[in-house]
Protein backbone atom coordinates (compact mmCIF):
# COMPACT_ATOMS: atom_id res chain seq x y z
CA UNK A 1 0.00 0.00 0.00
CA UNK A 2 1.33 3.22 -1.04
CA UNK A 3 2.40 5.39 1.85
CA UNK A 4 0.12 8.46 2.33
CA UNK A 5 1.63 11.81 1.43
CA UNK A 6 2.75 13.84 4.00
CA UNK A 7 0.95 16.96 5.35
CA UNK A 8 -2.30 15.61 2.87
CA UNK A 9 -5.72 15.48 4.52
CA UNK A 10 -5.83 11.82 5.97
CA UNK A 11 -8.64 9.29 4.59
CA UNK A 12 -11.83 9.68 6.04
CA UNK A 13 -12.35 7.23 9.42
CA UNK A 14 -16.04 5.80 9.60
CA UNK A 15 -18.79 7.35 12.13
CA UNK A 16 -19.11 4.93 14.69
CA UNK A 17 -15.59 4.27 14.80
CA UNK A 18 -14.21 4.02 18.51
CA UNK A 19 -10.46 5.03 19.41
CA UNK A 20 -8.59 4.53 22.38
CA UNK A 21 -6.37 6.96 24.15
CA UNK A 22 -3.26 7.00 26.05
CA UNK A 23 -4.87 6.90 29.52
CA UNK A 24 -7.17 3.86 28.15
CA UNK A 25 -9.64 5.97 27.44
CA UNK A 26 -12.40 4.65 24.69
CA UNK A 27 -13.79 7.85 22.23
CA UNK A 28 -16.45 7.30 19.54
CA UNK A 29 -16.33 8.82 16.08
CA UNK A 30 -19.93 11.06 15.16
CA UNK A 31 -19.92 12.85 11.97
CA UNK A 32 -17.57 14.84 10.55
CA UNK A 33 -17.96 18.77 10.98
CA UNK A 34 -14.80 19.94 9.53
CA UNK A 35 -11.16 19.92 8.31
CA UNK A 36 -8.03 22.55 8.14
CA UNK A 37 -5.05 21.97 6.21
CA UNK A 38 -3.74 18.47 7.27
CA UNK A 39 -6.77 16.91 9.73
CA UNK A 40 -10.23 16.36 10.27
CA UNK A 41 -12.36 17.47 13.04
CA UNK A 42 -15.32 14.69 14.03
CA UNK A 43 -17.94 15.00 17.03
CA UNK A 44 -17.20 12.70 19.34
CA UNK A 45 -18.11 11.27 22.89
CA UNK A 46 -17.13 8.79 25.76
CA UNK A 47 -18.37 5.48 24.38
CA UNK A 48 -21.19 4.01 25.83
CA UNK A 49 -22.37 2.01 23.06
CA UNK A 50 -24.66 4.54 21.44
CA UNK A 51 -24.58 6.81 18.66
CA UNK A 52 -22.74 10.29 18.72
CA UNK A 53 -25.81 12.94 19.49
CA UNK A 54 -25.37 16.16 17.35
CA UNK A 55 -25.18 18.16 20.58
CA UNK A 56 -22.19 16.26 21.74
CA UNK A 57 -19.76 18.63 24.15
CA UNK A 58 -16.49 17.31 22.50
CA UNK A 59 -14.30 16.75 19.25
CA UNK A 60 -11.66 14.82 17.89
CA UNK A 61 -9.03 16.14 15.43
CA UNK A 62 -7.57 13.35 13.71
CA UNK A 63 -4.53 13.74 11.23
CA UNK A 64 -1.64 10.69 9.49
CA UNK A 65 0.81 9.85 12.41
CA UNK A 66 3.97 11.24 10.20
CA UNK A 67 2.28 14.81 10.04
CA UNK A 68 4.11 17.42 11.93
CA UNK A 69 1.09 20.05 12.71
CA UNK A 70 -0.96 17.93 15.34
CA UNK A 71 2.16 16.33 16.81
CA UNK A 72 3.22 19.88 17.78
CA UNK A 73 -0.16 20.98 18.97
CA UNK A 74 -0.16 18.05 21.35
CA UNK A 75 3.38 18.88 22.59
CA UNK A 76 2.09 22.20 23.46
CA UNK A 77 -0.74 21.17 25.34
CA UNK A 78 1.16 18.41 27.20
CA UNK A 79 4.13 21.09 28.27
CA UNK A 80 2.31 24.33 28.67
CA UNK A 81 -1.45 23.92 28.68
CA UNK A 82 -1.76 21.78 31.98
CA UNK A 83 -5.14 22.27 33.57
CA UNK A 84 -3.56 22.83 36.87
CA UNK A 85 -1.21 25.46 35.47
CA UNK A 86 -4.18 27.03 33.72
CA UNK A 87 -5.89 27.42 36.65
CA UNK A 88 -3.10 28.85 38.71
CA UNK A 89 -2.68 31.64 36.03
CA UNK A 90 -6.16 32.43 36.17
CA UNK A 91 -6.18 32.74 40.10
CA UNK A 92 -2.58 35.06 40.06
CA UNK A 93 -4.69 37.02 37.35
CA UNK A 94 -7.72 37.32 38.77
CA UNK A 95 -9.32 35.68 35.25
CA UNK A 96 -12.57 34.17 35.04
CA UNK A 97 -11.83 32.60 31.55
CA UNK A 98 -8.28 32.10 30.05
CA UNK A 99 -9.34 31.15 26.36
CA UNK A 100 -7.10 28.17 25.43
CA UNK A 101 -9.11 25.18 24.91
CA UNK A 102 -9.45 22.30 27.12
CA UNK A 103 -7.80 19.22 25.72
CA UNK A 104 -8.82 15.93 27.16
CA UNK A 105 -6.53 13.36 25.31
CA UNK A 106 -4.45 11.70 22.75
CA UNK A 107 -3.70 8.81 21.13
CA UNK A 108 -2.89 6.51 17.81
CA UNK A 109 -5.03 4.06 15.97
CA UNK A 110 -4.91 2.20 12.74
CA UNK A 111 -7.38 2.16 9.98
CA UNK A 112 -7.13 0.01 6.87
CA UNK A 113 -3.44 -0.18 6.68
CA UNK A 114 -3.08 3.50 7.63
CA UNK A 115 -1.91 5.62 10.80
CA UNK A 116 -3.47 7.74 12.76
CA UNK A 117 -2.98 10.47 15.30
CA UNK A 118 -5.72 11.82 17.20
CA UNK A 119 -6.39 14.40 19.89
CA UNK A 120 -10.04 15.33 22.09
CA UNK A 121 -10.60 18.77 22.47
CA UNK A 122 -13.85 20.51 24.06
CA UNK A 123 -16.04 21.39 21.29
CA UNK A 124 -16.19 25.32 20.56
CA UNK A 125 -18.85 26.87 18.21
CA UNK A 126 -18.21 29.37 15.13
CA UNK A 127 -14.97 31.13 13.99
CA UNK A 128 -14.43 34.70 14.04
CA UNK A 129 -13.33 34.69 10.05
CA UNK A 130 -17.29 33.74 9.31
CA UNK A 131 -18.15 36.65 11.55
CA UNK A 132 -16.28 39.08 10.01
CA UNK A 133 -17.14 38.41 6.37
CA UNK A 134 -20.73 38.60 7.29
CA UNK A 135 -20.22 41.78 8.41
CA UNK A 136 -18.48 42.96 5.63
CA UNK A 137 -15.11 42.75 7.11
CA UNK A 138 -15.43 45.05 9.93
CA UNK A 139 -16.20 44.55 14.02
CA UNK A 140 -17.37 47.17 16.35
CA UNK A 141 -14.33 48.43 17.65
CA UNK A 142 -15.45 48.11 21.13
CA UNK A 143 -15.56 44.30 20.27
CA UNK A 144 -12.17 44.69 18.31
CA UNK A 145 -10.53 45.99 21.71
CA UNK A 146 -12.34 43.20 23.72
CA UNK A 147 -10.49 40.51 21.19
CA UNK A 148 -7.32 42.40 21.85
CA UNK A 149 -7.80 42.31 25.34
CA UNK A 150 -8.26 39.17 25.89
CA UNK A 151 -6.31 37.81 23.01
CA UNK A 152 -2.94 40.02 24.99
CA UNK A 153 -3.98 37.65 28.48
CA UNK A 154 -3.91 34.91 26.29
CA UNK A 155 -0.87 35.40 24.74
CA UNK A 156 0.82 36.56 28.31
CA UNK A 157 0.40 32.77 29.45
CA UNK A 158 1.47 31.26 26.63
CA UNK A 159 5.01 33.42 26.09
CA UNK A 160 5.45 33.11 30.02
CA UNK A 161 5.40 29.08 29.32
CA UNK A 162 8.05 29.48 26.90
CA UNK A 163 5.63 29.14 23.64
CA UNK A 164 4.62 31.53 21.16
CA UNK A 165 1.51 30.95 18.65
CA UNK A 166 2.96 32.28 15.50
CA UNK A 167 -0.29 32.33 13.68
CA UNK A 168 -3.02 34.77 14.81
CA UNK A 169 -5.98 35.22 12.98
CA UNK A 170 -9.97 35.71 12.80
CA UNK A 171 -9.88 31.83 11.28
CA UNK A 172 -8.06 30.75 14.39
CA UNK A 173 -10.62 32.46 17.04
CA UNK A 174 -13.41 30.31 18.20
CA UNK A 175 -16.59 30.92 19.81
CA UNK A 176 -17.66 28.90 22.77
CA UNK A 177 -20.27 26.48 21.34
CA UNK A 178 -22.84 27.48 24.10
CA UNK A 179 -22.56 31.10 23.54
CA UNK A 180 -20.41 34.24 22.30
CA UNK A 181 -19.44 35.18 25.69
CA UNK A 182 -15.67 33.42 25.32
CA UNK A 183 -13.51 33.09 22.30
CA UNK A 184 -10.65 30.99 22.26
CA UNK A 185 -7.42 30.85 20.77
CA UNK A 186 -7.05 27.65 18.82
CA UNK A 187 -4.46 25.84 15.92
CA UNK A 188 -1.31 25.38 17.88
CA UNK A 189 0.28 23.67 14.81
CA UNK A 190 2.30 26.26 14.23
CA UNK A 191 3.17 27.04 17.92
CA UNK A 192 7.27 27.78 18.78
CA UNK A 193 9.20 27.05 21.79
CA UNK A 194 11.19 30.20 21.69
CA UNK A 195 12.45 29.83 25.01
CA UNK A 196 13.34 25.89 26.01
CA UNK A 197 14.43 25.44 29.94
CA UNK A 198 14.37 29.17 29.66
CA UNK A 199 16.90 30.07 27.72
CA UNK A 200 15.89 31.99 24.79
CA UNK A 201 16.70 31.63 21.05
CA UNK A 202 18.86 33.68 19.42
CA UNK A 203 17.93 36.04 16.48
CA UNK A 204 19.22 34.45 12.89
CA UNK A 205 17.86 35.31 9.63
CA UNK A 206 17.24 32.65 7.11
CA UNK A 207 16.33 34.28 3.66
CA UNK A 208 15.70 30.89 1.71
CA UNK A 209 13.02 30.07 4.26
CA UNK A 210 9.37 30.66 3.78
CA UNK A 211 7.18 32.61 6.34
CA UNK A 212 5.13 30.20 8.35
CA UNK A 213 1.56 31.41 8.81
CA UNK A 214 -0.64 33.52 6.92
CA UNK A 215 0.84 35.92 5.01
CA UNK A 216 -1.68 38.48 5.61
CA UNK A 217 -0.14 39.01 9.37
CA UNK A 218 3.18 37.03 9.48
CA UNK A 219 5.57 39.02 11.48
CA UNK A 220 8.24 40.55 9.73
CA UNK A 221 10.62 38.52 11.71
CA UNK A 222 8.97 35.68 10.07
CA UNK A 223 9.57 37.29 6.56
CA UNK A 224 13.28 37.36 7.21
CA UNK A 225 13.18 33.43 8.20
CA UNK A 226 13.47 34.32 11.70
CA UNK A 227 11.75 32.28 14.02
CA UNK A 228 8.91 33.89 15.96
CA UNK A 229 9.23 35.74 19.67
CA UNK A 230 6.87 37.14 21.63
CA UNK A 231 7.33 40.58 19.80
CA UNK A 232 6.50 38.69 16.83
CA UNK A 233 2.85 37.39 18.13
CA UNK A 234 2.25 40.66 19.09
CA UNK A 235 3.06 42.57 16.17
CA UNK A 236 0.62 39.86 14.18
CA UNK A 237 -2.44 40.71 16.76
CA UNK A 238 -1.42 44.53 15.64
CA UNK A 239 -2.00 43.63 12.35
CA UNK A 240 -5.24 41.45 12.87
CA UNK A 241 -6.71 44.49 15.09
CA UNK A 242 -5.84 46.74 12.23
CA UNK A 243 -7.41 44.60 9.37
CA UNK A 244 -10.95 44.15 12.07
CA UNK A 245 -10.84 48.04 12.83
CA UNK A 246 -10.45 49.51 9.17
CA UNK A 247 -12.11 46.41 6.79
CA UNK A 248 -8.43 46.04 5.04
CA UNK A 249 -4.47 45.96 5.33
CA UNK A 250 -1.83 48.38 2.81
CA UNK A 251 -0.49 45.06 1.80
CA UNK A 252 -4.15 43.48 0.38
CA UNK A 253 -3.26 43.60 -3.06
CA UNK A 254 0.00 42.01 -3.30
CA UNK A 255 -0.44 38.81 -1.20
CA UNK A 256 0.84 36.65 -4.29
CA UNK A 257 4.07 38.59 -3.87
CA UNK A 258 5.66 37.81 -0.28
CA UNK A 259 8.42 40.02 -0.71
CA UNK A 260 6.44 43.01 -1.63
CA UNK A 261 4.07 42.38 1.77
CA UNK A 262 7.21 41.97 3.62
CA UNK A 263 7.99 45.53 2.26
CA UNK A 264 4.73 47.24 3.04
CA UNK A 265 4.48 46.00 6.60
CA UNK A 266 8.00 47.34 6.93
CA UNK A 267 6.92 51.07 5.49
CA UNK A 268 3.95 50.76 7.96
CA UNK A 269 6.34 49.83 11.22
CA UNK A 270 9.09 52.32 9.74
CA UNK A 271 5.96 55.35 9.75
CA UNK A 272 4.15 54.85 12.09
CA UNK A 273 1.94 56.48 14.23
CA UNK A 274 0.70 58.26 10.99
CA UNK A 275 0.93 54.72 8.65
CA UNK A 276 -1.87 53.41 10.94
CA UNK A 277 -3.65 56.49 11.60
CA UNK A 278 -4.24 57.32 8.51
CA UNK A 279 -6.22 54.24 7.96
CA UNK A 280 -8.68 55.25 10.39
CA UNK A 281 -12.53 54.91 8.86
CA UNK A 282 -15.41 56.89 9.98
CA UNK A 283 -16.26 55.85 13.50
CA UNK A 284 -13.49 53.47 14.17
CA UNK A 285 -9.98 55.77 14.79
CA UNK A 286 -7.07 53.76 14.63
CA UNK A 287 -4.90 55.87 17.06
CA UNK A 288 -4.70 52.94 20.00
CA UNK A 289 -3.86 50.47 17.57
CA UNK A 290 -0.83 52.93 16.37
CA UNK A 291 0.23 53.24 19.99
CA UNK A 292 0.12 49.47 20.46
CA UNK A 293 2.26 48.63 17.26
CA UNK A 294 4.40 51.88 18.61
CA UNK A 295 5.37 49.52 21.23
CA UNK A 296 5.92 46.33 19.46
CA UNK A 297 8.05 47.85 17.08
CA UNK A 298 10.41 48.79 20.13
CA UNK A 299 11.22 45.86 21.48
CA UNK A 300 14.33 43.79 20.42
CA UNK A 301 13.83 40.06 19.33
CA UNK A 302 14.20 38.92 23.24
CA UNK A 303 12.56 41.82 24.77
CA UNK A 304 9.86 40.89 27.26
CA UNK A 305 6.77 43.13 26.04
CA UNK A 306 4.72 44.88 28.24
CA UNK A 307 1.35 43.65 28.70
CA UNK A 308 -0.43 45.52 31.22
CA UNK A 309 0.80 48.26 28.97
CA UNK A 310 -0.78 47.06 25.79
CA UNK A 311 -3.98 46.52 27.63
CA UNK A 312 -4.27 49.83 28.56
CA UNK A 313 -3.69 51.48 25.22
CA UNK A 314 -6.42 49.40 24.16
CA UNK A 315 -9.08 50.97 26.65
CA UNK A 316 -11.48 48.37 27.21
CA UNK A 317 -11.52 45.47 29.81
CA UNK A 318 -11.88 42.04 28.85
CA UNK A 319 -14.94 40.90 30.45
CA UNK A 320 -18.48 40.98 28.66
CA UNK A 321 -20.56 39.89 25.82
CA UNK A 322 -19.25 40.26 22.61
CA UNK A 323 -21.08 42.48 20.04
CA UNK A 324 -20.58 40.68 17.14
CA UNK A 325 -22.85 42.60 14.45
CA UNK A 326 -21.52 44.68 12.07
CA UNK A 327 -20.70 48.66 12.70
CA UNK A 328 -23.33 50.93 10.91
CA UNK A 329 -20.74 52.13 8.38
CA UNK A 330 -20.23 48.19 6.76
CA UNK A 331 -24.14 47.69 6.88
CA UNK A 332 -24.57 50.41 4.56
CA UNK A 333 -21.79 48.92 2.47
CA UNK A 334 -22.83 45.90 2.60
CA UNK A 335 -26.40 47.38 2.00
CA UNK A 336 -24.49 49.08 -1.43
CA UNK A 337 -22.80 46.34 -2.23
CA UNK A 338 -26.35 44.10 -2.53
CA UNK A 339 -27.91 46.56 -4.53
CA UNK A 340 -25.05 47.21 -7.31
CA UNK A 341 -25.70 43.12 -7.64
CA UNK A 342 -29.24 43.43 -8.05
CA UNK A 343 -28.70 46.48 -10.51
CA UNK A 344 -26.61 43.84 -12.44
CA UNK A 345 -28.90 41.36 -13.52
CA UNK A 346 -31.53 43.77 -14.10
CA UNK A 347 -32.13 45.68 -17.11
CA UNK A 348 -31.83 49.76 -15.89
CA UNK A 349 -34.76 51.87 -16.28
CA UNK A 350 -33.64 53.60 -19.14
CA UNK A 351 -32.84 50.51 -20.98
CA UNK A 352 -36.50 49.50 -20.48
CA UNK A 353 -37.64 52.79 -21.48
CA UNK A 354 -36.28 52.35 -24.89
CA UNK A 355 -37.29 49.23 -25.30
CA UNK A 356 -41.02 50.07 -24.20
CA UNK A 357 -40.71 52.98 -26.45
CA UNK A 358 -39.62 51.57 -29.77
CA UNK A 359 -42.09 48.18 -29.18
CA UNK A 360 -45.32 51.01 -28.56
CA UNK A 361 -44.81 54.10 -29.75
CA UNK A 362 -44.61 55.74 -33.11
CA UNK A 363 -46.10 59.10 -32.68
CA UNK A 364 -43.89 60.76 -30.47
CA UNK A 365 -40.24 61.26 -31.00
CA UNK A 366 -37.83 59.94 -29.15
CA UNK A 367 -36.02 62.84 -28.93
CA UNK A 368 -38.77 64.85 -27.71
CA UNK A 369 -39.55 62.26 -24.87
CA UNK A 370 -35.81 61.92 -23.51
CA UNK A 371 -35.15 66.26 -24.15
CA UNK A 372 -33.23 66.77 -20.47
CA UNK A 373 -32.75 63.65 -19.76
CA UNK A 374 -29.36 62.86 -21.47
CA UNK A 375 -27.52 62.42 -17.72
CA UNK A 376 -30.14 60.15 -16.12
CA UNK A 377 -28.44 57.18 -17.27
CA UNK A 378 -25.62 57.82 -15.73
CA UNK A 379 -27.24 59.14 -12.29
CA UNK A 380 -28.40 56.72 -9.46
CA UNK A 381 -32.36 58.27 -9.90
CA UNK A 382 -33.43 55.63 -11.73
CA UNK A 383 -37.22 56.64 -10.71
CA UNK A 384 -37.25 59.35 -13.30
CA UNK A 385 -36.82 56.44 -16.27
CA UNK A 386 -39.29 54.46 -14.08
CA UNK A 387 -41.76 57.27 -14.38
CA UNK A 388 -41.51 57.91 -18.52
CA UNK A 389 -41.92 53.87 -18.32
CA UNK A 390 -45.01 54.61 -16.59
CA UNK A 391 -46.54 57.34 -19.05
CA UNK A 392 -45.30 55.19 -22.17
CA UNK A 393 -47.16 52.06 -20.22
Amino acid sequence: MPRPRKNGLPKPLPEGFILTDMMKKKWRLGRMIGEGGCGLIYLAAEDTGRPVADDSDFVIKVEYQENGPLFTELKFYQRAAKPESMQKWKASRKLDVLGIPAFLGSGLAEYNGLSYRFMVMERLGSDLQKICERNGGRLKKETVFQLGHRLVDILEYIHENEYVHADIKAANLVLSHRGPEQVYLVDYGLSYRYCPKGVHKEYKEKPRKSPDGTIEYTSIDAHKGVDNSRRGDLQILGFCLLHWLSGSLPWDAVLKYPLKVHEEKTRLMENLPESVQQLSVKGASTDEVAAFLLHVNSLDYQDKPNYQYLKLLLGSTASGKLDLSAPQRAVEEQCTKEIRNREKVRPAPCDQFVKIYHDRCTAVPYSFLTAGLASAKQCSSHHIWALMIKLLI
